[in-house]
């Protein structure tokens, strides 16, 4: 099938493009404001930030129907704040609080919200990426016409799971979206240096 021209391709509304742009200046504001906040001591454990990732998941969120689900690693607020989760919540779990959406024992890694069908930050390297296949299933097994996109980033492409999940997913023809987010230093490491194939896409092909 030839590619679409540019003709072809939907552009987006004028209110399509401002929202996309509020959602991204408020994921960037909001880890601005986390990372002051953790030099200040005010935020304990880890924090991954998702500065210049905001791009890719506002463009995800927009492209899913109610329903979709999402899961993906540790460097997660952005997620959390695309999937419509609310970013006083998210900010109270970060500082330890009650009011967090997880009551303030799950830090910057552990947040989930069932109502927004967001299924996590998860601290485990490609975990993520088994658990999303899983629910992919669980959507095939319910016949409910869901999708569940599974972020993953460069580094950890490179788990064993992550593979045996691509294999799993094509042969059982799970509904679900494999996204790599691929910022070059999967945690300061290049990614020229851990990675022999550093094209990602064709990690799936089979």
């Amino acid at each position: 099938m030839a590619p679409k021209s540019n003709k072809d391709q939907q552009k987006f509304t004028k209110d399509q493009e401002l929202h996309a742009y509020r959602e991204m200046l408020l994921i960037r504001r909001f880890e601005e404001k986390s990372g002051q906040m953790y030099g200040m001591g005010l935020i304990r454990g880890f924090c991954h930030l998702y500065i210049g990732q905001e791009a890719v998941v506002v463009g995800m969120q927009m492209a899913t129907k109610e329903g979709d689900q999402v899961i993906t690693g540790y460097r997660d607020h952005g997620h959390m704040l695309a999937c419509g989760m609310d970013a006083k919540g998210v900010m109270a779990e970060l500082t330890g609080r009650r009011g967090g959406l997880s009551k303030g024992k799950g830090g910057s890694m552990h947040m989930f919200s069932k109502e927004k069908h967001f299924y996590g930050g998860h601290g485990i390297v490609g975990a993520q990426v088994s658990l999303g296949t899983g629910i992919a299933f669980a959507n095939h097994y319910r016949e409910n016409g869901n999708v569940c996109l599974t972020y993953f980033g460069e580094g950890a492409a490179n788990q064993g799971q992550v593979s045996e999940s691509f294999n799993m997913a094509a042969v059982w023809k799970l509904p679900v979206v494999y996204v790599i987010e691929n910022n070059r230093y999967a945690m300061g490491t290049a990614v020229s240096r851990a990675s022999a194939q550093t094209d990602f896409s064709k990690r799936g092909v089979s």
